[in-house]
């Protein structure tokens, strides 16, 4: 605890002084409204991993792109179920860095319109 103080106070001042926004907030918020109203969504079989012969059989994982072996370690690929293919949750403001994340985002995933 000592050692952590004066981080843990650091930290607690800089958040507090930041310019705000609700953006993560409305992102969560409508995640989870997703998740309660289609309960029984499946992950995409790329995502799954093939720990057995069968699932391997079964598709799971083929396809899957390792972000880290692709430039700015990040590669398009489909993360949600297929009927939410193209929602996007966060959508960052101008508020302080938001403006330059929204810039980040805009460009890796080119083909998604933010």
């Amino acid at each position: 605890m000592p050692e952590a103080r004066i981080v843990l106070s650091q930290t607690a001042t800089y958040l507090a002084s930041v310019p705000k926004s609700n953006a993560s907030y409305m992102a969560i918020e409508k995640a989870h409204a997703d998740v309660m109203k289609l309960q029984n969504e499946s992950v995409p079989l790329h995502l799954r991993n093939a720990p057995t012969k069968l699932m391997e059989e079964l598709n799971y994982s083929k396809g899957y792109k390792y972000a880290h072996d692709y430039e700015n370690n990040f590669t398009e690929q489909q993360f949600l179920p297929d009927n939410l293919r193209d929602k996007i949750y966060y959508k960052p403001t101008d508020n302080g860095r938001e403006k330059t994340l929204r810039e980040r985002l805009n460009q890796l995933w080119k083909k998604k319109k933010r």
